[in-house]
């Protein structure tokens, strides 16, 4: 699979560096005691997060979705795409606010609830969801396709059988007619 070729290298929206800004603010308002934290979120919050985004990345391929982040402990997952099951997009208050969106992915066979990966920020996220959607169904309808059958010549060869087992059972059926029944 490593030699799939890329369709789509999804590209994450910098207003997302916000979003994680302004949401751990939040959260530290709302716990009142990490309030004195907050300039010192703000500095470190700004390093991190656009380390984060540099780390993040999402190619669609033909038969797979490639995800990679982390900035020290680095998750890439390859999702295949006739297991995906569903795309959904989720945009809160504050993401509509910022014309961001996150896309979560959810697979069949999934042991945990919720989303096997979340991405929050891909620019065009609809757009990269419908590829991926599109990409899933022409990999479906490849795998359901009829398998063709092989040439006549291997055909030939069975036939030829076929046709010696014929044989054998009307010469056995033949001595069976002619053989007297024991009374």
């Amino acid at each position: 699979m490593s030699d799939d070729k890329v369709l789509w290298k999804a590209e994450f929206n910098p207003k997302v560096k916000s979003y994680w800004l302004l949401s751990g603010t939040i959260v530290m308002l709302c716990t009142i005691v990490l309030i004195p934290l907050i300039p010192v979120w703000f500095v470190l919050g700004l390093l991190v997060t656009d380390r984060y985004l540099k780390s993040c990345s999402c190619e669609l391929t033909e038969r797979s979705l490639k995800v990679g982040k982390g900035i020290l402990v680095r998750t890439e997952k390859t999702v295949p795409l006739d297991r995906i099951t569903d795309l959904g997009l989720v945009q809160g208050p504050i993401m509509r606010m910022l014309d961001i969106e996150a896309l979560s992915v959810e697979t069949a066979g999934q042991s945990s609830q919720g989303s096997l990966v979340q991405l929050t920020g891909i620019r065009n996220g609809r757009d990269f969801r419908d590829a991926v959607l599109e990409q899933r169904d022409r990999v479906s309808i490849q795998e359901s396709a009829p398998v063709q059958t092989p040439d006549a010549g291997i055909d030939a060869s069975a036939g030829q059988t076929l046709v010696e087992i014929r044989d054998i059972l009307r010469r056995m059926e033949s001595r069976l007619d002619q053989s007297p029944i024991d009374a």
